[in-house]
């Protein structure tokens, strides 16, 4: 059991890491120079744009299969996002249920973010910071540090909207980017992984995002699209695969996660 319990855990993180993309389209209208723009830029790692100024935000993930099994998994997270980063820093702290089925392992995601200029942010954060049921995993806490940037080149800039199409992340952490899990170590998968991590989106077509990523420990592709219903509400919908080699889980396997927020 402590296997699985480790497994969901990491794939909780869906959900808390899309979440913050809809609090992030709100903090690029400080300025009318070009900014990241609003669709999905990461699945499974962080990057450093966060929620401020009050926002609150709620995301739901999951997978179809879990890693090791044949049911289907997700998670939730509800939370808020404080300070300016344009100022002095911003700070957004999450509540996440890390498994629907019993909801009795609860846990907090934490990130201190500062825009740097340029469409450049850095963040430094912690995830997986146990408030019950730590005694069902042997997951570790994570901490890490990322930098991220929207390229302000004009052929990468949607001369429309303002925003950069092209962005990255880059950043290095322990816990979920450092170790592999216990059923992969059980399965020949090794121990350890790249502690680095990365992202890279392209916007397409003026309309959404592709993905692709690595965590630590595999590769990721996703497409993400983030909606505004009333012109004033986000949501963002993020789809993908997940496991895409072999240097962890038992297959490749499907991601999706939806979020929201709602800012002053």
């Amino acid at each position: 059991m402590l296997m699985k319990h480790f497994n969901l855990k990491k794939l909780a993180m869906l959900g808390v890491l899309l979440s913050f993309w809809p609090c992030s389209a709100k903090a690029f209208e400080y300025s009318t120079l070009s900014f990241p723009n609003s669709h999905p830029k990461s699945f499974l790692t962080p990057t450093g744009w966060g929620a401020s100024d009050g926002t609150i935000f709620f995301a739901v993930g999951g997978t179809s299969p879990a890693p090791y099994s044949d049911k289907n998994d997700g998670g939730v997270m509800a939370g808020i996002g404080i300070g300016n980063p344009y100022e002095n820093a911003g700070f957004h702290v999450g509540v996440v249920n890390y498994d629907l089925s019993d909801w009795n392992r609860i846990g907090l995601v934490m990130q201190l973010h500062r825009y740097l200029g340029s469409g450049s942010s850095i963040a430094v954060g912690a995830e997986h910071i146990m408030l019950t049921g730590d005694d069902l995993s042997d997951a570790d806490e994570s901490y890490y540090i990322v930098f991220s940037q929207g390229l302000l080149d004009k052929v990468q800039v949607n001369q429309e909207t303002s925003r950069t199409k092209l962005h990255y992340s880059i950043g290095v952490g322990n816990g979920r980017f450092s170790e592999k899990s216990p059923a992969d170590v059980a399965n020949g998968k090794g121990e350890d992984g790249t502690w680095v991590f990365g992202n890279v989106a392209y916007e397409l077509f003026d309309n959404f995002n592709v993905i692709c990523e690595w965590n630590g420990i595999n590769l990721s592709a996703a497409v993400g699209k983030t909606f505004f219903i009333n012109n004033s509400v986000p949501v963002a919908v993020t789809v993908g695969l997940a496991d895409l080699t072999e240097n962890s889980g038992d297959g490749v396997r499907l991601i999706a996660g939806v979020s929201t927020a709602i800012w002053r």
